[in-house]
Formats: structure tokens, C-alpha cells, sequence
């Protein structure tokens, strides 16, 4: 956590602000209620005690019913603010969550699996800082100090032993924060990685069956499970733990406090109403302070995925930082920019591109995965990039296309930085990656995608060019691409991406691996079908005759 308060989640929004203020104005009332309950009941008590009679009870008994009453509404109260700021950030930090990813697609730092864990259940965690741990945190400011004071006015040894004691549960609290913090960073690692093992597991399950490996999985998923059981259980051991440390040190406390003023009650140095509002208010001045520490548990989950989804949506915005997108709004699109943007008509033009000093580093990483590249590709050049894998190739391609931004450098075309208009230059590209997604429908329907309206030739003839000629433009297409081979698909997402070349407006092809799994007689077919598109394009490939059949051969990650 990042402190006892997100300052970003108090940012977002006028939900967590107005919970705050709200939670401020109750936290002061309930702490005055409890002032007068603790009046009321010594009272009460020291008037039965000293006169044994129970006839003038009833005005006591009213007002004691009353603050009972009024701490329930109060109680209410904190629950429907809690329910509605915790909807509210939640549906907010999801949405921009979804956007962020959908402005990074090829953004590989963040696996989907991953990012479902931290969408759902990951978030939904965040119902324990709202409900629990922030509301504790307001009446743990308001309500020791409403109560010391009116304990000092009262007695004032009792107020200076609760100044003294106080102070030590936030101490402790500090110490088995940090703590609990690491556990939960590792608990969280654990269980993103179980959730990524289940993922792969799910995705690989009919090729596994093929071979007969299945079962032999099972052993690899319990011993991720077992992982995540374990430090799940490390979290609950400090939580007790830690709750049992908080409890004795301020049961000690009020016991100090109880001690003191039952000498003084017996020597005659203290009344007994006295000492009875004392003895009253004291615990209420180290119960917040206590569920404080006892709450951060509930909270230190949920603060763990909001501070990932943060980091998530804050690297999207710097990514966009200094964007200014052109008004693409009909016939109000300058076609002509203004000094320092880029021209629309430009950038859907074809035209030299050129990659100048990328530089990229990830997160956390010793050394840049992509250091000072420069690359110029010609209007209708074929363009290689080979290299070790994790070398940057596929990195550089989503530079390339807009979305990632580098640290240093920038892309050009036709002279116009691309980052000035994204949406503009990713409209004159046509991409095939190395898992082209594919919805249910026909493969008729998916190559479309490229040229929507597109006639039926059409769509007969690229995919032709792409090796398919055997396919049926009717076949039924499955989610995520079912039945459909890896040639299959990769021939079908090559069609969409030359019909999108052809009759789309493209000018520019982008492909990640575009002939794996293709046979000689599929892989030469794709090579001669971009050759003759007369598109430019960049193509990340290992495969020898991919390479051949460039125009040049750029190696990435390696000597350049």
C-alpha cells in the first residue's frame, strides 16, 4: 500500500471525496454519541448506586435508546456510503482498465489471464478498504481525540496514560503493516501466476490430448495450487497474529487505565460517576485504533490489485501524454495541419517510413529491450526483421503501429510523426500477428473484417493469394479461431490483411510470424501475394525463405 490513504484513488473521482468529507461528518457525530452514552450510563449507574432507586430511571433509559438508535443509523450510514464509493471507483478503475489495455493491445508486460484476475476478483477485494478499513481509518482520527479530550477534562492521569499507550498500537500497526504488505505482494505473485498456469493450461488442453500429455499436467497445477494455499495461509497467520498483538497491547492499556482509577475510587481521590465516565470512554479511545490494524488485512488485498491496475492505466496515459489527436469528426478533418501536427491525409498516404533512436525499457528491467533502433522502410520495400527471441522484434512492431510509446525516438512517415495522429496512421496499416484473433463466424465474415462491404470475389481472391484456395469462404469459424488449424488461421488473417491492402486504404503491412506453420507451397504463396501488393512491409520471421524473399534483412537484438 501506498499509504494509510491512495492519493490516486482520491484523485479519481468525486466518489472516494465525497466519502471522505461524509465519512469525516459521521465519524464526528458518532464520536459524540459516544461521549453522551458513556455520560449517560455513569450517570444512570452512580444515581442507582448511591440512592438504590429505580423510579427516576426513565429519562436515562430514553436517552441511552437514542444513542443506541442514532449509533445504528450511523452504522447504516457508513455501510451505503462505503457501497456506493466502492461501486463507483470500481466500476471506474475496470473501464479505464479496459481502455488502457485496448490502447496497448500488443502491450506483453500484462498477460490477459492476468488481467482478468485483477479486473474481477482482484478489484472486487477493494470492497474491504471501502467498507472496512477507510471508514476505521476516519473514526480512528476523530474519535480518540473527541474522547481524550473529554477524558482530560475529567481526570487528568487517565488522559496521559491514554496520550502515552495510544500512540504505541500505531507503532506495532506500522511494523506489521510492512509485513503484511510484502505477503500480500507475494500472495498476489502467486496467484497471478496460477491463474496464468490454468490459462495456458485451458488454451494448450486439445493438443495436449492429442499426445496424451493431459493428465500429466495435473501434477504441474497442484503444485501451483499448493503454492497459492501456502502463502495464502502465511497472510491469515499474520493477520491473527498481528490481531492478537493489537488486542493485548490496548487490553493492557484500558487495564492500566482501569487499575488507576480503581485505587483512587477506593481511596476516596475520585468519585464514582467520575470514574465510571472514565472507565467507559477509555476503551472507545483504542477501539478504532485497534480495528484499524485489524481492517488493513481486509484492505491490503484490495489496495495490492488497485495500486497494479494504477500502474496499468498510468502507463497508457504516459503513453498518450503530448498526443493531441487530430478532430476526425466527417467532413471537419484538416486535411491540412497546422504547424507541428500531422497532416490525416498524410499519414493514410503512402509514404517513407522512418523509426528514429527507439528506445524502450520495461518496467523494471536492467537493460532496454530496444536501444537507439533506427529503420527507414521504403513505399512498397519488403523489410525482414530477424533476431533472438526476446530480442525486441515483435516490441519494435508495436511501436511501429502506435501502441507503445518509447522512452526516447520517434516514428515517421512521410516526414509527419505518427504520435500526433495514432488512430490516422494505424488506419493505413494492416496487421497479422502471431495469434490473429478471429470471433465466430465464417471465414467469409473474418477476412471482411479488412474491407467491410467487400464483394465475394474479392474475398475469394486474396484469400487465394494467401494459400487458401482449398477453404470454404462458409466455413464456420469457432471462438478464438476453434477449427481451425494454425496454418488455417494464419492463411485466413494473411487474406484479411491483403484485402485490407488492397481495396481497405492500407498502405502499409505489418506481420508477426505470418508463414509459421505453413507448408513450402502456403509460405511462398504468402511471400509472392506481399511482393506484389505493392504495399510496404515489415515482417518479423526466422524462416529462411521469408527472409530470401526480402528486400532486406534487418537483424534486431543482436549486432545491427
Amino acid at each position: 500500500m501506498a499509504g494509510p490513504i491512495d492519493a490516486r484513488l482520491v484523485r479519481r473521482g468525486r466518489a472516494t471525496r465525497f466519502f471522505l468529507v461524509a465519512l469525516a461528518v459521521v465519524g464526528a457525530v458518532q464520536a459524540g454519541a459516544i461521549v453522551a452514552q458513556a455520560q449517560l450510563l455513569a450517570d444512570a449507574i452512580s444515581h442507582v448506586f448511591a440512592t438504590h432507586d429505580l423510579n427516576g430511571m426513565r429519562g436515562w433509559t430514553l436517552g441511552l435508546a437514542g444513542v443506541f438508535l442514532l449509533r445504528a443509523a450511523l452504522g447504516w450510514l457508513h455501510q451505503t456510503l462505503a457501497h456506493h464509493a466502492s461501486a463507483a471507483v470500481k466500476a471506474g478503475l475496470r473501464r479505464d482498465l479496459a481502455a488502457a489495455r485496448l490502447s496497448r493491445p500488443l502491450d506483453a508486460s500484462v498477460s490477459s489471464s492476468t488481467l482478468v484476475t485483477l479486473a474481477t476478483q482482484g478489484l472486487d477485494a477493494l470492497d474491504g478498504y471501502y467498507s472496512k478499513y477507510l471508514p476505521q481509518l476516519v473514526l480512528a482520527v476523530v474519535v480518540p481525540l473527541v474522547v481524550g479530550v473529554m477524558v482530560l477534562r475529567q481526570d487528568t492521569a487517565s488522559a496521559v496514560i491514554i496520550a502515552v499507550t495510544l500512540p504505541l498500537i500505531p507503532v506495532f500497526m506500522a511494523l506489521i503493516g510492512w509485513t503484511t504488505e510484502q505477503q500480500v505482494e507475494r500472495r498476489w505473485k502467486v496467484q497471478t501466476r496460477l491463474a496464468n498456469h490454468f490459462a495456458d493450461l485451458v488454451a494448450g488442453l486439445a493438443t495436449l490430448q492429442v499426445f496424451g500429455r493431459a493428465r500429466g499436467q495435473l501434477e504441474g497445477l497442484r503444485i501451483t495450487e499448493g503454492r497459492n494455499r501456502d502463502e495464502t495461509m502465511r497472510t491469515l497467520r499474520i493477520s491473527f497474529l498481528s490481531s492478537f498483538a493489537l488486542e493485548l497491547l490496548a487490553t493492557l492499556s484500558v487495564a492500566l487505565v482501569a487499575v488507576t482509577v480503581g485505587f483512587r475510587v477506593v481511596f476516596a481521590q475520585m468519585d464514582l460517576r467520575t470514574a465510571l465516565f472514565v472507565l467507559i470512554l477509555a476503551p472507545e479511545a483504542y477501539l478504532p485504533v485497534r480495528q484499524v490494524g485489524t481492517h488493513y488485512h481486509d484492505a491490503a488485498d484490495g489496495m495490492a490489485a488497485a495500486d497494479q491496475a494504477l500502474g496499468i492505466i498510468e502507463a497508457s496515459r504516459m503513453d498518450s501524454a503530448g498526443r493531441s489527436g487530430a478532430d476526425d469528426q466527417g467532413s471537419g478533418v484538416p486535411e491540412t495541419a497546422p504547424p507541428g501536427r500531422a497532416s490525416r491525409s498524410v499519414l493514410l498516404s503512402p509514404g517513407q517510413v522512418t523509426l528514429e533512436g527507439i528506445r524502450l525499457t520495461w518496467p523494471g528491467a536492467p537493460a532496454p529491450v530496444l536501444d537507439d533502433v533506427d529503420l527507414t522502410i521504403a513505399p512498397g520495400e519488403v523489410v525482414a526483421l530477424q533476431g533472438p527471441s526476446g530480442g525486441g522484434k515483435s516490441t519494435l512492431l508495436a511501436v511501429l503501429m502506435g501502441f507503445l510509446a518509447p522512452d526516447s525516438g520517434r516514428v515517421l512517415h512521410a516526414g509527419a510523426d505518427t504520435a500526433e495522429d495514432p488512430e490516422a496512421w494505424r488506419a493505413g496499416l494492416a496487421w497479422v500477428g502471431q495469434q490473429p484473433g478471429m470471433p465466430e463466424a465464417t471465414i467469409a465474415a473474418n477476412i471482411e473484417m479488412g474491407c467491410p462491404g467487400a464483394s465475394r470475389e474479392r474475398l475469394r481472391e486474396v484469400l487465394d493469394l494467401a494459400g487458401g484456395a482449398e477453404l470454404d469462404l462458409d466455413r464456420p469459424v469457432g471462438d478464438e479461431a476453434e477449427g481451425l488449424s494454425a496454418g488455417e488461421l494464419r492463411r485466413v488473417a494473411t487474406a484479411r490483411a491483403l484485402l485490407r491492402i488492397r481495396h481497405g486504404g492500407a498502405h502499409l503491412l505489418v506481420m508477426d510470424e505470418p508463414t509459421a506453420g505453413l507448408d513450402a507451397a502456403a509460405e511462398a504463396a504468402v511471400i509472392d501475394a506481399v511482393r506484389t501488393s505493392g504495399a510496404g512491409a515489415v515482417i518479423v520471421s526466422h524462416r529462411p525463405a521469408v527472409l530470401a524473399g526480402a528486400d532486406r534483412v534487418v537483424t534486431i537484438g543482436g549486432v545491427r
